[in-house]
């Protein structure tokens, strides 16, 4: 799995997920560079689930799963009205970097 870059571009944190859509459960990774979020899918033949969230269209980042046996995740709520739900184990470190982006 690669992430073609633009120019100055770089990779800042990266954190296995998955994500539901269309009832199909998509496992991934999120890529947080210093200019957007990516969601790459680990199987080349889920390509068409491809996501790119550039930090102007984000509207806010909920954190989720405050108990002990819930899945912690982010839930990315953006411009457009979409609400993207990301489980991710690294949620608090991800989280905070995307706060101080947008």
């Amino acid at each position: 799995m690669t992430v073609k870059l633009a120019a100055n571009e770089v990779v800042l944190k990266a954190g296995d997920t998955n994500q539901v859509v269309e009832n199909k459960t998509i496992e991934g990774k999120l890529i947080v560079t210093n200019q957007r979020i990516y969601f790459k899918p680990l199987s080349e033949d889920m390509a068409r689930f491809n996501l790119e969230i550039l930090f102007d269209n984000i509207l806010e980042v909920i954190f989720y799963g405050k108990g002990f046996f819930s899945a912690k995740g982010l839930n990315v709520v953006t411009r457009d009205g979409k609400s993207l739900m990301f489980p991710l184990k690294k949620r608090d470190e991800i989280g905070q970097l995307i706060n101080k982006m947008y």
